[in-house]
């Protein structure tokens, strides 16, 4: 999270975790896989979440789109449960997803990218039914924004911070995201398409998506 993953040695974490070397060899095999395994064990019960949470508000639509604010609740809350999970990391771990997401590591972005495909066209296909009008290429544009604003928003602490400042009660503080933030990236979704709709490729608009 301080450093990112190049300039993190293998070293540094053995050091701070207080083992030594041949300990992440012997258990994970490389920095790399030590990397995934740290991600898999706390993304794939998120994102789990996501889709069960989506698929409960698709039920109770019975066959109608979801608005666009009902989709991004159900990214969002999961994601803030786990910011509220100390034991799994909380804000720190969502702090040092936002940093893996910038980071220029190709490893991470295949991995991300491979890993989480389900999620990713699950909520591809939620935004499609509710968007109708927008265009495959133009709405891939509009979730790479979405994703970074919500990265943004879960994974800056100045973010956190301020909004704690504003309501010190941890279950109004996620409400209070989710109510700010909600209609504003839903505003963008919606918005009319511009004249030049040339987006990203389908391959483009996955990875992107996947940075939640």
């Amino acid at each position: 999270m301080e450093h990112g993953f190049e300039a993190t040695s293998l070293r540094l974490i053995t050091t701070a975790a207080g083992v030594n070397l041949a300990a992440v060899n012997y258990h994970f095999g490389s920095k790399e896989e030590l990397f995934q395994a740290v991600l898999t064990r706390r993304l794939d019960p998120m994102n789990q979440d996501r889709m069960q949470l989506l698929s409960s508000y698709e039920s109770a639509a019975a066959g109608k789109p979801l608005s666009c604010e009902k989709i991004l609740a159900a990214m969002f809350i999961p994601a803030l449960k786990l910011a509220r999970d100390h034991e799994q990391g909380g804000k720190n771990f969502l702090r040092l997803l936002g940093r893996a997401y910038a980071d220029p590591a190709p490893f991470i972005r295949e991995f991300l990218s491979s890993q989480y495909r389900e999620m990713i066209a699950r909520f591809r296909a939620a935004f499609s039914f509710a968007l109708p009008h927008i265009p495959r290429e133009e709405l891939s544009w509009r979730l790479h924004f979405v994703m970074g604003a919500l990265s943004y928003t879960l994974a800056g602490a100045d973010m956190l911070k301020i909004i704690s400042q504003l309501q010190p009660d941890e279950a109004t503080n996620d409400e209070l995201l989710l109510k700010r933030l909600a209609p504003f990236l839903a505003a963008g979704l919606r918005s009319p398409c511009a004249a030049d709709n040339t987006g990203p490729s389908d391959d483009d608009g996955q990875h992107f998506f996947q940075e939640a």
